[in-house]
């Protein structure tokens, strides 16, 4: 079983900044890509910045140049970290991981899961 534990919203001011967490544990062989996602009131969860196994990065368009994402592999911990931020940054944040897990008898089995979300709300 693998579980996803996001912390680090909260409320901030527009231009501010925040730093999001994404723990990940369980029993997981290998992680391929992991991902933040977010979802805006009445909208659809749009993919907002991955990192694959290579280190190598890839950022949805409004968020490019104020958006990092970060891994330590070592912890298994994804961070996105989030300057310059606006109000149409509003949402809630979740990360996933797409990786090599185990079925029900131990084998091998490629899966997604995903956090339980965290709100980042930006407004003055």
């Amino acid at each position: 079983q693998v579980q996803l534990v996001e912390s680090g919203g909260g409320l901030v001011q527009p231009g501010g900044s925040l730093r999001l967490s994404c723990a990940a544990s369980g029993s997981i062989r290998s992680i391929y890509t992991m991902n933040w996602y977010r979802q805006a009131p009445g909208k659809q969860r749009e993919l907002v910045a991955t990192i694959d196994s290579g280190g190598s990065t890839n950022y949805e368009g409004s968020v490019k140049g104020r958006f990092t994402i970060s891994r330590d592999t070592a912890k298994n911990t994804l961070y996105l970290q989030m300057n310059s931020l606006k109000p149409e940054d509003t949402a809630v944040y979740y990360c996933s991981l797409v990786g090599l897990g185990s079925d029900s008898r131990g084998r091998p089995q490629q899966d997604s899961w995903w956090g339980q979300g965290t709100q980042v709300t930006v407004s003055s």
